[in-house]
């Protein structure tokens, strides 16, 4: 039996559900044409920062008035690690151009930035460099005491809407889990024209160096337990907005792929994992995924689909808070047990 893998994600047709998520990895040409050999369904480009925006106002103000270098070459020492990333807008756009034709799986632009104006400009010039469709990386952190949460889901959605009239390709939003009442906020956004959610951001912390006295960045690899928040909130979402859904976060293995889309995902999107395992685990996603359909007699990704989603399984409130209490009793009756 020849099981289909296919699915669709904004209205892309997928071989199948596993996608890259924005990472280094799919900034090297390279790279990125191993990813499709061992399996990924379609690439997510690095997100373009602000930051790298106006670095490159910068370096332009530094040359005017600098011709000898010094403090040029110190600005550029300060967002080394960023230019490393990804290198600027130009390059930027001109690696989305150049990805294009290295591969035959679609690509997918992103966007991380904080001024209106280049949000416009610079979705407008990823889809005239030939992305196939645009993720919104939204990472707006409220720290005035008088910003309401109001306030906030408004910039959300007016972003939204202010983006898809600049630009005509599908349009992928990215959230994190910290909305009060998320699936007014995910339909909202669905709205004001994304026609697609990816869950959930995994917005980085700060850390404390305690030999240097001093606060300093720290990057975590997710953990297969951060899977939960995306499955439950996908499970709540499926049939009831007309978007596709995306689970990123804690994607390590075949097993997760499987849960995710008997949830009703639409494609999971992975990263962590291809750092721990290298990138020909995505072969491993894809081979489990086709070889649990088999076993289930599945003919096809469409039909097992949802089937475990909160409207359609058998029981609809372990969703909800029902499974908090039972979680708790399994875990102290678990406890108990080994006394």
């Amino acid at each position: 039996m020849v099981v289909d893998l296919s699915t669709k994600y904004l209205g892309l047709k997928l071989a199948n559900p596993v996608v890259v998520s924005a990472c280094p990895l799919t900034g090297e040409l390279d790279v990125l044409r191993r990813l499709e050999q061992f399996g990924a369904a379609a690439a997510v480009m690095p997100s373009l920062f602000e930051e790298q925006l106006e670095q490159k106002t910068r370096d332009a103000r530094q040359l005017s008035v600098a011709p000898g270098g010094g403090p040029l070459i110190e600005s550029l020492a300060y967002f080394h690690e960023l230019k490393e990333y990804n290198r600027g807008p130009e390059i930027y756009l001109k690696h989305i151009a150049e990805a294009k034709k290295a591969v035959s799986i679609p690509i997918i632009g992103s966007l991380n930035l904080t001024v209106p104006g280049d949000w416009l400009r610079y979705a407008r010039l990823i889809e005239e460099a030939g992305a196939d469709a645009l993720e919104l990386n939204i990472y707006f952190l409220a720290i005035e005491l008088d910003t309401t949460s109001r306030e906030i889901e408004a910039r959300y959605t007016e972003l939204v809407a202010a983006v898809r009239k600049e630009v005509s390709i599908p349009l992928a939003v990215k959230v994190a889990p910290y909305f009060t009442a998320f699936p007014n906020m995910a339909r909202r956004l669905v709205e004001a024209g994304a026609d697609g959610l990816v869950l959930f951001n995994r917005f980085l912390q700060p850390e404390i160096d305690l030999d240097a006295f001093r606060v300093i960045p720290r990057l975590a690899l997710s953990t297969p337990d951060e899977l939960r928040v995306p499955l439950r909130w996908i499970a709540l979402l499926h049939g009831r907005i007309d978007a596709s859904l995306a689970a990123t976060t804690g994607v390590h293995f075949a097993d997760d792929v499987i849960k995710l889309m008997l949830v009703g995902a639409d494609v999971v999107m992975v990263a962590s994992t291809l750092y721990r395992h290298g990138v020909n685990v995505l072969a491993t996603l894809v081979d489990g995924l086709r070889d649990w359909l088999e076993a289930n007699e599945y003919h096809s990704l469409e039909q097992m689909r949802g089937c475990l989603s909160q409207r359609k399984c058998p029981d609809p409130a372990a969703f909800e808070r029902a499974n908090y209490t039972k979680a708790l009793t399994s875990f102290l009756s678990g406890a108990e047990s080994n006394h």
